[in-house]
This record gives structure tokens, C-alpha cells and sequence, in this order.
């Protein structure tokens, strides 16, 4: 077929003036086919010179006409191979060598990196179709690859990226393959992980013991899973506990081993269209699924269905997944049902990655392992991510909830520039870290829950060789105010300058950073416990902040606690307090019957602490009592399970009873505004007896939520003169909250400010502790 831009190519007239011009390239440049991608365009237009990597990027030397070098530098820029980012060009004039060949150069070692690594991505359709074809050499093989797919993050040990500093080193390529990495034409021209089934990595099924059972392991396996078995598959990022997503006594036995009692499960389904038999996936939906990311996507769930319900008990959503590596193809080609794919790790403890790892850890879990024997440098995790839902998340875009493959180590270009480099160390739960050097924000992926010892020396050793990766060496150390969270000790026991910040102020500056915002705003940070500058549990806040200060202008009136951490798992006591504070001693009276199936003696003891027990501003912890109150949950299994419940229920009712009343009023002494739910929970009560359906009132509570929350924030607005909000903190994982807040934000004329880049949780703070540091570099 003739080139459309053939007539647009410039001609080189004989005895013309020639020049050279050293370019230096940065940002995902490397391992994308970028150098072939320069290499055949430069041929193409008749240029000189050469291209290669080095630690910052990209290095190309270019030779040749005035008008040739101009169309080449026009395309360099509009035409870049699909999976490459350009974060900046840096062009110099250097003098013509009078030679007329192009060429790719060996890479170089430079001084500090500043190159973009690529994160692990899905098979390509290219691949897949070779993969498919019985007369491709590369039929049914588990580990194909190209420029334009594959694993990078995981299997990196150093930069720049090539074969001899990845776990694909040990396999020499063959003839075959060694050709295509050699010829600039072909699609696997320095696709480092290149290997066939002759040289490459391979698989094999072997039973607990790590005796290898079959010598064709894909129909072995999948009969194992047919038949109601577990089976620990080794994929790209660590190991997933397999079994069928339709059965529920295989289901149980995984519940059972795990120690996982409720949380949900994430399936793995064959495509797009076999995901739409089990949820609702709109556009948005699909092209999620498909992306390159490959995330695990948090969709309504289709009732009635064939995926157990098991999976996600409950919950009104599925988490679902499409396969992304050839060797999760191969499997669900043979299995009779969608798969569930969770993580390969015992409850709260790290993923497991490494083989004979897997055997001595999952083996009281699996009942087989499906292993290969390509290395995994980095365990990372599958990511999680919400879909579009309504006004709370832009047209096409969607909230991630846990950021890990095919988004890490993807750089965040946040809103102010740091003098020097900074490392933050994040939080205790959903814990992740991060880097800041200049604009350039790197967090990791999800590490975990540091109260686990094992999860905190993978923290330690995770946070150890990404800054190795990175070549950067932090001047500071930014860390949570909290003096008893694990990764607070770690940043004191670093030798830097440590940077406290407050929890609540450091999700609300990462919300601003990913959005490029500097200029104050009203940060509204909501979710079950932070440490706030009173030494109280806070977690329901209003703040008056820039990203290096802020004024608590708002919460939520504040209600004790008793029990301490067993109030975020026993709902009813956040439930006992409210009433308490709602009806004073007589509260245990109007509360009857809803503590009848509460052990007496707990709730004595309770009862006497009430008056003296410490105090939170939680709105984690309002919702679980609203869910006691209304009977959807008395006891979190997992973290966040009775709100989750709680909005599954609002999902099914009705709007007609509106908001459920609330008041907005000043805290003794000149503090911040205080949220009076006592109206909210008088009124529950009341609808409660009155035999009001429970969605009914899980809807209303809310609407009165969101009501509060957006009257107060209109109401310092219209004081302070700030026109612009920021939401962030896990509460707004729930979808049904983030809409109605949002919504009533723009009503008011409010700019609002969301997450789209990292996660509104845990999981986020570390960007914003880096950058509330790098604003504090600038003050001093």
C-alpha cells in the first residue's frame, strides 16, 4: 500500500547544507520501541546519525537537510509507538559528520536517572493473534511478547532497560528470535523479553509437594479447576489463588484457607463481552476492561447471575478483570467457568512471588501450582479501579483504588517543583511510598498494611530498591503525624530531615498536586481515622489549607470512642456513642431492641465508658453506625464492609424522603464549625420503628451526608473567599457519596476537585506528604 505522507516527504537536493542536531528524548521512552521507531523514520527520510538509551531517556543524533530534519523532529513529536509518553525534547546544534547511515547505538551508563520506566502491560492483539494461529511458531506459547506489550516494571533490576539487567537474562535468544531483536523492521526489534518456546521461559503444573504432574499443564490445570480444585497460578506481579467464580463450595474451602471470611473477590473473565453477562458495563466500562492496564474494574453486579455469591457477599458489584498475559488466555480458553483471581498471599501478609516461596506459603491454601520459571524482580499487585458512575468522576474517566500494575511507576507531574528530592513514606494501611525530585512524583505500587511484620519488611525492602531503581537520594523524609505508625518510626530511624504532616491535610495536598493546584482550597477529607494535631482520632475534616498549611475550619462534631480499635470492627459501639450523644442516659432506652443480640457484659462496660472515652470526628465510623442502626452490619470483617453495605442498600431506594436532617453550628470556644448529626440519628430512629424500608433510609442517610458536608463547605466558602473544593479520603470510594457531594458542589458554583491519578485513600497520601514537604522547602 502507497504511504499517504509519501508526497509530503521532503527531498534532500544534492550539495544542500546538512545539519546534526544532538536531541535528548525523556519519559516513557524506553522499552516501547522507541529507538526502532526513530531508527525506520530517520531511514525513511534519508537521515544520518544514530539513537540509543541512556539514563535519562532517549539520545539521538540526527544528520541531514534542513527540511528533512524538520519533518523528522514534526513526526518525532505527533507519531510516537503506542505505548510511549514524552515528558520533554531537548535539542542542540552540533557539527555535520558527513555520514549518511543511521544506526542504534549500544546503551550508555550515565549520572542520575531521569527516564520514565514502563509499567507491566497487557497483551496486544498482534500478540494474541500469533498466539492463536496454529501455524505461528509462537501457537500457544505462555511468555509472547513485543515492543508493544509485556512485562517491563516487574521483571527491571536496573536501567537503562535492556535484556542483561532484567530476569530475562538467563534465556539466550535463539536464531529466530535473535533475528527479529535484531531487525529494525520487525515488531519485536529490542523487545527485550523476546523468546519463543525454544529459548524462553516455561510452564508446568506441580502438585504441593513441587513435583511437576503433566506434560501439557494448561488442560492439567484447568481440569483441576473444573473439578472444584484451587490452584496457585504464578502470573506476572506474584501468584493468584484460582478457582471457579460459579462454585460455591470451592469458593468456601478458599474462604476457609485464606481466613478471608467476607471480602470480596475479584473474577477473571475471558472478554468484554462474557464480563457484560455478569455486570452492567456501559462504554466507560468496556474500554476500562480493555485498557492496557488490564485493572481489576469495580462494576454493578447483574443479579441473578452464574458467578456465586460467594464472590462478593454482600455487595451490589463485581470486581472483574480481563486476562493479560498469554499464559491467563491459555487457562481460561480450557476452564468452564470465569475464574476468581485473588491475590497469592495469606490474609494481610505480602504477595508471594518466587516459587519455592509459594510452595512453603501457599501450600496449606492450594490443592496445585501452575509455575514458570521467568523471575518476578518486583511483586506487584493487580490494580483496582471504580468505573464512571455520575457527576462524581469526569466522562470516561474513573477512580483507582488501588494503584499497582500497569500504572506504576508511572510518573505523577504534580502542581509545585521540589528544591530537593524528597522520599515520603505514606501511611500504615494501604501503605505506599513515594519520590518527588523536581515536578516528578513517583509512587510505588500498593505494599500492604504495615501492622504485619512480613508486610512491613517487604515495606522497608520495596522502599530500598525503588530508590535504587531510581538513582535518587532523598534530602528529607516526609512522614504521618501518628507516632506509633510503622513507617513513622522507619522515617525517624532514616537520618533525614523528617517532615511530619498531618493526615487529613496530606490527602486533601494530594488531591491538589495530581489536579496542578497551588492556590488554597477547601480540602474536605473523609474516611475511618487519622491522628489529628489534638492528639483525637479525626476523620470526618473541613480544611482551609494550601499545600503547605492548614486551618480545620469544619468536621464533624466529635463523639467518643469506646473500645478504641474495636470500634472500627464492632459497629454497635460508634452506634452506642451516637445515642449516647443523641439522647443523653436514657439513650440504651431508645436504642432497644437494636442491642439485644450484644453480649451484656461488653455493653456494661461500655455503657460506663461513654462520658470518658476518647474522641474521633470519623465519618468511617458514622457510617458503621448508621448500618448497625439500620441492621445491614453489626461487625466489620473487613475494612469498610458495613459502609460498602450500607450504599449497596441505598442503591435500591427511594429518594422521595429526602435528607434526614442535620445542623451546621459553631464548637465551643471559637473552633471549627461542628456537623450536629444528632437530628440524623433522632430521625433514623424514628423511621426506623415507623417500619420505613431500609434502602429507603439508607438513601436518605446519604443524602444528609452530603447535605452537610456541602452546606458547610458553601458556608466557609461564601467566609473565606475560596471558590474551590477538594475531595479526598477513602469515604469517597463510595461512588453514591462522591456523586451527590459533587453534584451539590457545582450547584453551589463550586470548582471541585477529585482523584484520577491516585487513590483517594491511603493508598494516596505519600504524594501528598511529598509535596506538602517540597511547599515547606520553599517557606524556609
Amino acid at each position: 500500500m502507497n504511504d499517504p505522507r509519501s508526497d509530503a516527504r521532503p527531498s534532500t537536493p544534492r550539495g544542500e547544507e546538512r545539519r546534526r542536531l544532538a536531541i535528548e528524548v525523556t519519559g516513557r521512552v524506553q522499552g516501547v520501541g522507541f529507538r526502532p521507531f526513530v531508527y525506520n523514520l530517520a531511514r525513511e527520510l534519508g537521515l544520518g546519525g544514530r539513537v540509543g538509551n541512556d539514563d535519562r531517556g532517549v539520545f539521538i543524533e540526527i544528520e541531514g537537510s534542513e527540511a528533512a530534519i524538520k519533518f523528522f523532529r514534526q513526526r518525532l513529536e505527533q507519531e510516537p509507538p503506542p505505548l510511549a509518553r514524552i515528558a520533554s525534547i531537548t535539542v542542540h546544534e552540533t557539527p555535520p559528520c558527513n555520514n549518511g547511515e543511521f544506526t542504534i547505538a549500544q546503551s550508555t551508563d550515565g549520572v542520575g536517572v531521569d527516564l520514565e520506566i514502563t509499567p507491566d502491560t497487557a497483551l496486544c492483539d498482534d500478540c494474541l493473534a500469533e498466539m492463536t494461529d496454529p501455524e505461528d511458531r509462537r501457537f500457544g506459547y505462555a511468555f509472547i511478547n513485543c515492543t508493544n506489550c509485556g512485562p517491563r516494571y516487574s521483571i527491571i533490576r536496573s536501567v537503562p532497560y535492556d535484556r542483561e539487567r532484567t530476569t530475562m537474562a538467563r534465556f539466550t535468544m535463539c536464531a529466530a528470535c535473535a533475528k527479529e531483536f535484531g531487525s529494525p523492521t520487525d515488531r519485536r526489534f529490542h523487545a527485550q523479553p523476546n523468546a519463543c518456546a525454544l529459548c524462553g521461559p516455561r510452564v508446568w503444573l506441580a502438585d504441593t509437594k513441587g513435583a511437576e504432574i503433566s506434560d501439557d499443564p494448561f488442560p492439567a490445570c484447568a481440569a483441576l479447576l473444573n473439578e472444584g480444585k484451587i490452584v496457585a497460578v504464578k502470573g506476572l506481579g506474584g501468584f493468584h489463588l484460582a478457582c471457579r467464580a460459579d462454585s460455591d463450595a470451592a469458593l468456601r474451602r478458599l474462604r476457609n484457607r485464606k481466613r478471608r471470611a467476607a471480602r470480596p473477590f475479584a473474577i477473571m473473565v475471558a472478554s468484554v463481552a462474557q464480563a457484560a453477562e455478569f455486570a452492567l458495563v456501559d462504554s466507560h466500562a468496556a474500554t476500562l476492561l480493555s485498557d492496557r492496564a488490564r485493572p481489576i474494574v469495580l462494576l454493578p453486579a447483574r443479579t441473578p447471575s452464574a458467578v456465586s455469591g460467594e464472590v462478593a457477599p454482600g455487595t451490589d458489584s463485581l470486581g472483574i478483570m480481563l486476562p493479560y498475559t498469554p499464559l491467563h488466555v491459555l487457562l481460561l480458553a480450557q476452564t468452564a467457568s470465569p475464574l476468581v483471581m485473588t491475590s497469592g498471599n495469606p490474609t494481610a501478609e505480602r504477595l508471594c512471588h518466587d516459587n519455592d516461596e509459594a510452595l512453603r506459603r501457599l501450600g496449606n491454601l492450594a490443592d496445585a501450582f501452575l509455575f514458570h520459571d521467568r523471575d518476578i524482580e518486583r511483586p506487584i499487585d493487580d490494580s483496582v479501579v471504580l468505573a464512571p458512575g455520575g457527576s462524581g468522576i469526569a466522562p470516561g474517566g474513573f477512580t483507582i483504588l488501588r494503584r499497582a500494575r500497569g500504572y506504576v511507576p508511572d510518573p505523577i507531574d504534580v502542581s509545585l517543583s521540589a528544591d530537593a528530592p524528597i522520599l515520603a513514606v505514606g501511611g500504615e494501611l494501604k501503605s505506599a511510598v513515594c519520590f518527588l525530585e523536581g515536578r516528578r512524583a513517583v509512587l510505588s505500587e500498593h505494599l500492604g498494611e504495615l501492622s504485619n511484620a512480613a508486610s512491613y519488611r517487604n515495606f522497608v525492602r520495596a522502599l530500598r530498591r525503588l530508590k535504587e531503581l531510581l538513582e535518587i537520594e532523598p534530602v528529607e523524609v516526609a512522614c504521618d503525624l501518628h507516632p506509633d505508625y510503622a513507617a513513622t518510626r522507619h522515617a525517624h530511624d532514616l537520618g533525614l530531615r523528617v517532615v511530619a504532616t498531618q493526615h487529613h491535610h496530606a490527602h486533601v495536598a494530594s488531591c491538589m498536586a495530581e489536579n496542578g493546584r497551588t492556590e488554597p482550597v477547601i480540602g474536605v477529607a473523609c474516611d475511618g481515622t487519622g491522628y489529628g494535631t489534638d492528639g483525637t482520632v479525626w476523620g470526618c475534616e473541613v480544611l482551609l489549607c494550601d499545600l503547605a498549611d492548614f486551618d480545620r475550619v469544619g468536621c464533624l462534631a466529635p463523639f467518643s470512642l469506646p473500645g478504641g480499635d474495636k470500634g472500627a470492627m464492632e459497629t454497635w459501639r460508634p452506634a452506642a456513642s451516637l445515642l449516647h450523644k443523641t439522647f443523653g442516659e436514657s439513650w440504651l432506652r431508645h436504642g432497644a431492641p437494636l442491642f439485644e443480640s450484644v453480649d451484656r457484659d461488653a455493653l456494661h462496660v461500655v455503657s460506663a465508658q461513654l462520658t470518658g472515652a476518647p474522641l474521633t470526628s470519623s465519618l468511617g465510623r458514622l457510617f458503621d453506625a448508621a448500618a448497625f442502626v439500620l441492621g445491614i452490619c453489626c461487625y466489620n470483617r473487613f475494612e469498610a464492609e458495613a459502609a460498602m453495605a450500607l450504599e449497596a442498600a441505598a442503591r435500591q431506594g427511594s429518594p422521595e424522603l429526602g435528607d434526614l436532617g442535620f445542623a451546621v453550628l459553631p464548637s465551643d470556644g471559637g473552633g471549627p464549625l461542628h456537623i450536629d448529626v444528632r437530628p440524623t440519628i433522632r430521625r433514623l430512629l424514628e423511621e426506623r420503628r415507623a417500619g420505613r424500608p431500609v434502602a429507603d433510609l439508607a438513601l436518605a442517610f446519604h443524602e444528609t451526608v452530603a447535605g452537610a458536608l456541602s452546606t458547610l463547605v458553601v458556608r466557609i466558602a461564601g467566609s473565606r473567599g475560596v471558590d474551590c473544593a477538594a475531595l479526598s479520603g477513602g469515604c469517597f470510594a463510595n461512588r453514591l457519596l462522591l456523586e451527590k457531594l459533587t453534584a451539590k458542589l457545582a450547584r453551589a458554583q463550586m470548582k471541585v476537585l477529585v482523584h484520577k491519578q491516585v487513590p483517594p485513600g491511603d493508598g494516596g497520601i505519600a504524594l501528598g506528604q511529598a509535596v506538602i514537604a517540597a511547599a515547606r522547602q520553599k517557606r524556609s
